[in-house]
């Protein structure tokens, strides 16, 4: 018994711990399957347009990567109960082995008992101790023995309680893994649809690379037009503080920087929804072979008519526009930088203190591409370019 309760301890340890996998696990199912949901809606948009794009294609990308994260979702879940309904099987082989060997040790004693019954023989058993300390001690043993026959028929009865629980729970587990493996194979041929569609995409782009390599200088030019002015305005807010005799941020604009760097990976999105459909560095171009593709932020595919937002407190450091790239919108918050493009119109001016979440301006969709509808973001901390992704909620 010591042995089998032991072993319970350290496996019902381990099932609490999987248990809190599980639900892990499932929290971020549930968050992947929002996205997916969200991501076939600007699709199903897209596709009013037959046309191939690179917005359609950079869209398709992100499902794709986003369904690949639901799948090993699955599996991961899948092996987590692998160890559960192993560890349920163990529980169970080991409660029903100590089940048996009660019943049978207790079957043994009422045999005995039974063979013991008479009164007649528990007085003679009493009286014929040599002695009245013997009796006594006797006497003790019968009432221990009777003890122990109740104890035993408790112990058999939770045995076989927990028993069944476990064969209930086993048979849950068994049940939630072939709904897991079926949604598998429902995921893996909607992946493979997509894949599909994908090749597609590129073929026909790839026929369009006069285009595409005009469109790339386009918003080549326009982020370093941008990076020019972030960098103008860096320099011009150093030249006014050396005016003033200031080489340190204030306490207020200390405070703001602390704050924000306190609420790194917890700000919000730039937007109420969103898809990333281009990610912060360097990386291959999504069509154009041998071309690598530098992006100083993020871009954020959403609906037509989404307004963007502030991630966190600050002040509108610049407003201004950029050729052929619409508007921009810099804010300061003490030595971090949030910097909105590709805006249609702008509803702050410079100076203007902002809240988090605030909307500042309708983002530009491009009706000559699908109404494609992006919001370029960058995060700095001064001069340093950083990656919005690791600021923003996940």
């Amino acid at each position: 018994m010591r042995s089998l309760f032991l072993s319970l301890f350290f496996v019902l340890g381990t099932l609490s711990l999987l248990g809190q996998s599980i639900t892990d696990l499932r929290a971020k199912k549930v968050n992947t399957a929002q996205v997916i949901k969200y991501t076939s809606s600007l699709l199903q948009e897209a596709r009013k347009n037959e046309k191939a794009s690179l917005g359609k294609l950079q869209l398709l990308n992100s499902q794709i990567q986003n369904r690949n994260q639901f799948i090993g979702g699955i599996e991961s879940q899948i092996q987590v109960l692998n160890v559960y309904i192993a560890e349920n099987t163990e529980v169970s082989k080991m409660l029903k082995a100590d089940l048996d060997g009660l019943r049978k040790e207790y079957a043994a004693m009422i045999r005995f008992a039974q063979r013991n019954k008479n009164s007649y023989d528990a007085l003679l058993f009493l009286l014929s101790s040599e002695n009245l300390n013997q009796a006594y001690k006797r006497m003790l043993y019968l009432r221990q023995y009777a003890k122990y026959r109740k104890s035993q028929v408790e112990i058999i009865q939770a045995i076989d309680t927990l028993l069944k629980e476990k064969i209930v729970s086993l048979e849950h587990q068994k049940k939630q893994k072939a709904d897991l493996l079926a949604e598998k194979s429902t995921e893996t041929k909607q992946l493979e649809g997509e894949k599909l569609l994908q090749r597609k995409q590129v073929q026909e782009l790839q026929k369009q690379q006069r285009q595409l390599r005009k469109k790339l200088r386009e918003q080549q030019k326009q982020q370093e037009e941008l990076d020019r002015e972030i960098e103008r305005l860096l320099a011009e807010e150093a030249r006014k503080a050396r005016e003033k005799g200031q080489f340190e941020m204030t306490p207020e604009q200390k405070l703001l920087a602390a704050d924000f760097e306190k609420n790194r990976g917890r700000l919000p999105w730039p937007v109420e929804r969103g898809v990333i459909t281009e990610r912060f560095g360097v990386h291959a171009h999504a069509v154009l072979k041998n071309i690598k593709v530098k992006s100083n932020g993020i871009e954020i595919t959403t609906q037509k008519g989404s307004e963007a937002r502030a991630i966190f407190d600050g002040v509108v450091s610049r407003v201004f526009a950029i050729s052929g790239g619409n508007m921009a919108v810099i804010i300061r918050h003490g030595s971090f930088l949030s910097v909105y493009s590709n805006l249609k119109e702008v509803h702050v001016k410079a100076g203007q203190k902002v809240k988090t979440k605030q909307e500042i301006g309708a983002i530009f969709s491009d009706s000559a591409d699908g109404n494609k509808t992006i919001l370029k973001f960058q995060v700095w901390k001064e001069s340093e370019k950083m990656n919005p992704e690791i600021w923003i909620t996940k």
